[in-house]
């Protein structure tokens, strides 16, 4: 590859230590992945000075730019990265994937600083709003000073800690002394002392000073408080809050409540020690400190980056692990394996799943590529059939994260399994049978898997470049083989005996099927069409106009209304032959008086007709308006009998003018 001349690299792109994840902190305060390629350093002359580079590794197009400043600060965190900021609110990081070439870029750029490789950050950065009275003292004001670390000045290093949270400079100060003296681990030793004495005054001085050094922000005071032995005296430390009358028990819980659970047993030390890092992390961030909103925007922005991007470690270590991988879905599927292990390794996916939603886009997209190419469609078609509630619950929601992320991928499987399945064992119909068997009483199950079809069934998201006949293919499938599964128990409760159909919970199903339908009504019209008009669905569906669920009756009349609004006298000349308006408007007059939402959606529809569609007009009138025309608090129905009348003039005078035509041409030939 060429590069442009003003560049003279003096590093090989191709080598894997320099391959490195760019990301750039939004708005919200998330790292958005710009891209993965290659970093080097190398002198650019418009830029006039020694600058990173990092090209993309898929086109060698430029990632990043940015020149070395003599003033930035660089961090360098968690072994595998380093962040700056390049200007206000706009923070940058490498991610690398090995360490050994993230401390060949730190040491470029401590060379180029002139700083010392073995510290994490360069440069200590001042706050525009401090700089001037900061120049103004003197040059030994700037170092900050520590007191001993000693249980007697335990009152002076809180009051210390707390007081320079509220200024910038004082902060970044105060967390290279605590860096450069090794002074947390001694407090630590502190903390432990303390305990063996029952010192409740000690106790509480050190939870505020861990409090304030967290508040800190800062990612290499981080790394030291949540290695391995010191992440348990930190979390002690935190239990003492002065406000509580008795500690809280954060560490009983993290040791012997909270058990780490090895699914397969993880033989990578490092991944197991960041899962369990992780872990406890979290749990400081989202259960012992208090929320973000109380205290200064952004006071740990860092501490969500530390566990963003351990997030990412962790995701990307287990994809690469593919005979780990493999030996869950094998263990998943085998009809051998215990209900109680099965579940384990259900949620173990599930959790999978959820932590791959703070990836970005590109890794995304990897990781459940990789989880397709392993087999996890047909394992969950195995799962979600089983009769363990938390099994069938834990395999909804990894479906749910598979479906949005590519509906056609789930698609493509499915319409492969009919050579080798029976129709009830199909994926889809294994999810509609759960639909329709939920026990929930809300039906909350029910919902979220009817969301799932019809994000499976919507032509919307049918096309794919690559695949031109996917909605073809994919909805002649779903109609020969789904549909009657789908529809069969609204088939079996509209059936001449009343079944079930009012019974609550049975009513909440059939409104989401017709909600479905109705659905495909809108979207799919020619297969939808072919079904309504062979299994006469429109009649049956218009049963559910005597339920005295109305909301029941709300939906097959919108089901109704959907198709009428389509204009298609394919559909009128059925409504008409079956006589279809006629539970329509037994249900408005039994309706009475009454002003509710049925009386208005039925007087819509026959608005909405009075517009414009003849064929429906004449039938209404000539069929019902006998017993429609006593309704006189809407205009609607004479306004039907005016159409109609105008309609009938219009082609008597058409008549009589051919009667006319003909009468004049005979007299001519006469």
């Amino acid at each position: 590859k060429d590069w442009p001349s003003e560049y003279i690299t003096n590093i090989a792109m191709s080598d894997t230590r320099r391959r490195v994840k760019v990301y750039t902190l939004n708005e919200d305060r998330q790292w958005d992945d710009r891209g993965t390629g290659h970093v080097s350093s190398a002198y650019v002359e418009r830029l006039k000075g020694i600058s990173l580079l990092v090209r993309a590794e898929s086109d060698g197009s430029l990632l990043l730019e940015s020149k070395i400043s003599p003033n930035t600060a660089y961090q360098k965190q968690q072994d595998t990265l380093i962040v700056w900021s390049e200007a206000e609110n706009y923070d940058l990081a490498l991610s690398f994937q090995e360490k050994a070439g993230c401390d060949e870029i730190w040491e470029k750029i401590c060379q180029v600083q002139g700083k010392d490789p073995a510290l994490e950050i360069t440069q200590d950065p001042i706050d525009e709003s401090e700089e001037e009275r900061f120049d103004e003292m003197p040059e030994t004001s700037h170092l900050a000073e520590l007191p001993p670390c000693e249980l007697a000045r335990l009152e002076e290093i809180a009051d210390l800690v707390t007081s320079v949270l509220s200024s910038p400079i004082r902060r970044e100060k105060l967390a290279l002394a605590l860096m450069s003296e090794g002074y947390i681990k001694k407090l630590l030793q502190l903390f432990r002392a303390c305990e063996d004495l029952d010192n409740r005054e000690g106790l509480h001085h050190l939870y505020e000073i861990v409090r304030g050094v967290l508040f800190l922000n800062k990612a290499a005071l981080f790394e030291v408080m949540f290695s391995d032995d010191c992440i348990m005296d930190v979390v002690g430390c935190l239990e003492y809050d002065p406000a509580l009358v008795q500690p809280k028990r954060h560490r009983e819980f993290l040791t012997k409540t909270a058990k780490f659970k090895e699914v397969i047993p993880i033989t990578d030390s490092e991944l197991r020690q960041k899962i369990h890092q992780t872990y406890r992390v979290q749990y400081i961030q989202d259960i012992i400190l208090p929320t973000p909103s109380v205290f200064e925007e952004n006071f740990l922005s860092t501490l969500t980056s530390f566990i963003f991007f351990n997030k990412v470690e962790i995701v990307s270590m287990l994809q690469e692990d593919e005979k780990f991988l493999t030996e869950v879905f094998a263990q998943l599927t085998d009809e051998a394996t215990e209900d109680s292990k099965r579940r384990e390794l259900v949620n173990f996916f599930k959790e999978f799943c959820a932590f791959s939603q703070t990836l970005q886009p590109q890794n995304r997209d990897a990781f459940f590529k990789t989880l397709a190419n392993l087999g996890i469609l047909p394992a969950l078609e195995i799962v979600m059939g089983m009769d363990d509630l938390q099994v069938r619950a834990a395999a909804t929601d990894i479906f749910s994260y598979l479906v949005e992320f590519s509906p056609s991928l789930v698609r493509e499987f499915v319409m492969q399994e009919p050579q080798q399945a029976d129709d009830d064992v199909l994926l889809i119909n294994v999810v509609i049978k759960q639909m329709i068997c939920d026990s929930d009483p809300e039906l909350g199950g029910a919902v979220q898997l009817m969301g799932l079809l019809r994000t499976l069934i919507d032509p919307e998201n049918m096309l794919a470049p690559t695949n031109k006949t996917e909605k073809t293919e994919f909805l002649s499938f779903f109609y020969k083989y789904c549909m009657h599964v789908l529809t069969a128990p609204l088939l079996a409760n509209t059936a001449e005996e009343p079944n079930e159909r009012d019974n609550f919970q049975t009513a909440q199903l059939l409104s989401l099927i017709l909600e479905l339908l109705t659905f495909c009504v809108e979207h799919h019209t020619y297969h939808i069409k072919n079904y309504i008009m062979n299994k006469d669905l429109l009649r049956r569906v218009l049963v559910l106009m005597n339920s005295k669920h109305t909301f029941l009756a709300l939906c097959a009349l919108r089901f109704m209304r959907r198709i009428i609004g389509l204009k298609d006298e394919y559909y009128n000349r059925y409504i008409i032959k079956g006589n279809l308006f006629e539970p329509v408007i037994n249900a408005l007059l039994d309706n009475g008086t009454r002003y509710n939402l049925l009386n208005s959606a039925i007087i819509e529809l026959f608005e909405f007709i009075k517009e414009d569609i003849k064929s429906l007009i004449a039938h209404i009138v000539d069929n019902f308006y006998k017993a429609l025309e006593s309704i006189e608090y809407v205009q609607t129905f004479k306004g039907l009998k005016g159409r109609y009348e105008q309609e009938k003039d219009r082609q008597t005078q058409r008549l009589s003018r051919s009667a006319s035509s003909c009468f004049i041409i005979i007299n001519v030939n006469v």
